[in-house]
């Protein structure tokens, strides 16, 4: 994906533990999930209102958070909430790399009664001579402004996402036993379910049981088991099976915290789509504890292939012109392949869901080529972004110059303007997926990330029509 506590007591066994049985979306549906990142609310100046606003909220059944981190803690690894600049997004070989945290917008920052979901701004403090002041304060930041969106919207599941390509550093060694699965399973209902973080004088936030309610499941985005990830990432030859096991303790985890209370708690991983990444797990194993699988089915070409030639990102078949498809396997990666390589790995069809990019991949000084669309070209370099060089968010990719094509073997949209050349998701590209998906019996579709989409939810309402 683009970029970008108190000490646990493990759960008690309840009996009898529920049988982790897929919990159904809304009134039958297929899921239409969307990421929600952390750090939109800066730059891009995107607010959990604007799900409301944009009318993206009535269209979603979950919400994916993005990200929680994992760090060294207590002799083992935990979850946590700290605020960090994260030293690897400017230097990957940084010492403290993949440790950075951001506090502030999780749940400490006050959000203003104009940018509140219900036009109301964050409490500073309880009320008077209430006995939680000094010890706690009210939730704020995305936190509570994801809890206020749920109460407006009750079908809308709220999942905290662990991990992502930059935040994955831990998870290989706190997989690696038993006794530390147990702990960062512990250390993360803790946080994230129970709702106990750190209380933080300053912002006058947080503190016991303040962020309970605001998450109905865990993500696991583990990028990746076995390697292929940040360069600062832990691996070890035992991930394959220590990221069921890993899941497995969660599933246990999560089904006894909801014996305690009553709830049924989600759990789903986002995994890599390429051949390489599925072979480095055991997809039919560590399903079974899981509700839904989100497939990451994008970021196939990009801006690390600076010079080219021209690809398409998110593609769904091959096209055996292109001159990747001679290339190492991690070039040739599409999504026909990964679903199919997961089903016959053994997951079912109810636990996939299909990734939908919210954005474009590009590259300019690229040669028109014999057929003028710049497509299979060589590039002088990475197309500029409005936030990250390479990458382009539809809402501005969509009024971009250039020319449109629908590539009828792929089924992939790409605009050229003669120079510059990018890859994305149309409307028309997510109808044929959505097809696909209904197909194949597919579970749904989700999106990366919210805060790519058109200001009126234009790639959402067509993901949405997955359930017509």
């Amino acid at each position: 994906m683009p970029t970008p506590v108190p000490t646990p007591t493990p759960a008690p066994t309840p009996t009898p533990t529920p049988a982790p049985t897929p919990a159904p979306a809304p009134a039958g549906a297929r899921e239409v999930g969307a990421y929600f990142a952390q750090w939109g609310i800066y730059d891009r100046n995107y607010k959990v209102k604007d799900v409301d606003t944009s009318g993206s909220a009535k269209l979603l059944t979950f919400i994916n958070y993005a990200f929680g981190n994992v760090y060294q803690k207590n002799g083992g690894y935990e979850c946590g909430i700290i605020n960090k600049a994260e030293p690897g997004a400017t230097n990957e070989n940084a010492p403290d790399a993949g440790t950075g945290g951001d506090a502030w917008a999780d749940y400490q920052k006050g959000f203003s009664a104009n940018e509140s979901v219900n036009g109301k701004s964050d409490a500073w403090d309880w009320p008077y001579g209430d006995p939680r002041q000094g010890k706690s304060g009210p939730l704020k930041g995305n936190f509570n402004q994801l809890k206020l969106l749920k109460d407006k919207y009750p079908n809308v599941r709220m999942i905290i996402s662990l991990g992502g390509w930059t935040w994955s550093k831990w998870f290989s060694k706190a997989s690696a036993t038993d006794a530390l699965r147990k702990q960062l399973v512990s250390s993360c209902i803790d946080v994230y379910i129970k709702g106990n973080v750190p209380f933080d004088a300053a912002s006058n936030a947080g503190g016991d049981g303040v962020a309970a309610n605001v998450f109905d499941g865990i993500d696991i985005d583990w990028e990746f088991p076995g390697g292929g990830g940040q360069p600062y990432n832990t691996y070890d030859v035992k991930d394959k099976e220590n990221y069921t096991l890993l899941l497995t303790e969660f599933r246990k985890q999560l089904d006894a915290m909801g014996a305690q209370n009553g709830k049924r708690y989600l759990l789903t991983v986002a995994i890599g789509a390429g051949g390489d990444k599925i072979a480095s797990t055991n997809p039919g194993d560590y399903s079974k504890p899981l509700d839904w699988i989100n497939v990451m089915t994008y970021d196939y070409h990009g801006g690390w292939e600076s010079t080219g030639p021209t690809d398409f990102q998110s593609h769904l078949y091959p096209d055996p012109a292109s001159p990747n498809m001679a290339g190492a396997p991690g070039n040739t990666y599409y999504t026909d392949a990964a679903i199919q390589a997961l089903l016959k790995a053994g997951v079912p069809s109810s636990k996939i869901v299909l990734g939908i990019p919210l954005y474009g991949r590009g590259w300019t000084g690229v040669t028109p080529g014999p057929k003028g669309d710049g497509l299979y070209q060589k590039a002088t370099k990475t197309a500029p972004g409005k936030y990250e060089a390479g990458i382009q968010d539809y809402r501005l990719l969509k009024s971009a110059a250039g020319t449109v094509y629908e590539h009828p073997v792929t089924k992939q949209s790409y605009k050229f303007d003669g120079t510059t050349f990018w890859s994305y998701d149309s409307p028309t590209t997510i109808r044929v997926k959505n097809a696909y998906v209904k197909q194949f019996s597919l579970r749904g579709v989700f999106g990366w990330e919210l805060d790519g989409d058109a200001a009126n939810a234009e790639l959402l309402n067509v993901m949405s029509e997955v359930n017509k």
